[in-house]
C-alpha cells in the first residue's frame, strides 16, 4: 500500500434541493488544486446527498398512527419521528427507553431509520436517507466525469453505531467505481494458510478514514478525497455489504 492521504473539501456551503452536487464538488476539487484520478475516492456525507434530493420532511405534516404513538411512549421519542421511522423501515428490531432500532427498507440495521435533525435548517424539519444511495453515488460519479472528463470513485457515507461498541463510525451507504466488499477467501496468509472467512469491508474502511477529517458536528465539511488506494476487485455497490437475513444469528 502506498501512502494514504485524506483531504477535506471546504467551502461547499449549505446544500439546497435540486443543487448540482457534481458541479459543487468539481468546484471544491479545483479550489484544492486536486485533479481527480480513477483510483481516488470522493467520500460524501449522506446528509448533503439527501438535501440535494429534497429528502426533507416537515414534522407538522406527519400524521401519527396508533402504533407510532405506542412506540413513542416506550421509546420517549417524538411520535412524528417514530411514524417516519416506521414508514422508512421493514421491521422494528428493538424499542426501549431512548432506543429505536429498525431494519431500514434499504436493509441497514440502524437507529431511527437514519432520520436526522442535526445540521438541518429549520426548527421542525428532518431529513431522510437517499432513496437509493448506490444510485446516488453512480449519478454523482457520472456527473463529475461529464464535467472533468474523469471521475474518482464515490462513497456516500453515514455514521452508525455498532453492536457492543460505544461511539459512531462512518460506513458506506452507497458506492460507485470501487469494490465495496473485497472477498479474500481462498487466498493465502504469510504462512501459506488458506484464508477461509476474510471479506474486507473496503468501502467502510475508506469512509472511516474520510470521517476523521469530515467530523460529526459543526465542522461543515461534507466531503473528503482519499488518495493512494489501489484495488483490483470489480466495482460493486454498497448493498454488497449487507449481510443476508439468512445469516442473522441474533434474530
Amino acid at each position: 500500500m502506498r501512502t494514504l492521504s485524506v483531504t477535506p473539501l471546504h467551502g461547499i456551503g449549505e446544500i439546497q434541493p435540486g443543487d448540482d452536487l457534481a458541479q459543487k464538488f468539481c468546484d471544491a476539487l479545483n479550489r484544492e488544486c486536486i485533479e481527480p484520478a480513477s483510483s481516488d475516492v470522493l467520500v460524501v456525507a449522506q446528509k448533503v446527498v439527501s438535501k440535494s434530493e429534497g429528502r426533507f420532511v416537515d414534522l407538522d405534516t406527519v400524521q401519527v398512527s396508533d402504533r407510532a404513538r405506542a412506540l413513542s411512549t416506550i421509546t420517549r421519542k417524538d411520535p412524528r419521528i417514530v411514524e417516519l421511522a416506521l414508514a422508512e423501515s421493514s421491521q422494528v428490531l428493538r424499542a426501549k427507553a431512548d432506543v429505536l432500532i429498525v431494519r431500514h427498507r434499504l436493509g441497514f440495521v440502524m437507529a431511527n431509520a437514519g432520520i436526522d435533525r442535526s445540521n438541518v435548517p429549520g426548527p421542525n424539519r428532518v431529513l431522510l436517507l437517499p432513496k437509493d444511495p448506490d444510485e446516488s453515488a453512480g449519478r454523482l460519479k457520472q456527473g463529475i466525469g461529464g464535467l472533468l472528463g474523469k471521475s474518482p470513485a464515490i462513497i456516500v457515507s453515514d455514521s452508525f453505531g455498532r453492536p457492543w461498541r460505544k461511539g459512531v463510525t462512518n460506513v458506506a451507504l452507497g458506492a460507485a467505481g470501487l469494490p465495496a466488499l473485497i472477498d479474500r477467501r481462498g487466498q493465502a496468509d504469510r504462512n501459506g494458510r488458506r484464508l477461509e472467512m476474510t471479506e474486507v469491508a473496503f468501502a467502510d474502511l475508506v469512509a472511516c478514514a474520510a470521517g476523521l477529517v469530515m467530523g460529526e458536528g459543526s465542522e461543515g465539511i461534507p466531503a473528503a478525497i482519499v488518495r493512494g488506494l489501489n484495488w483490483s476487485a470489480a466495482a460493486q455497490g454498497a448493498t454488497s455489504l449487507l449481510r443476508p437475513l439468512s445469516e442473522d444469528l441474533f434474530q
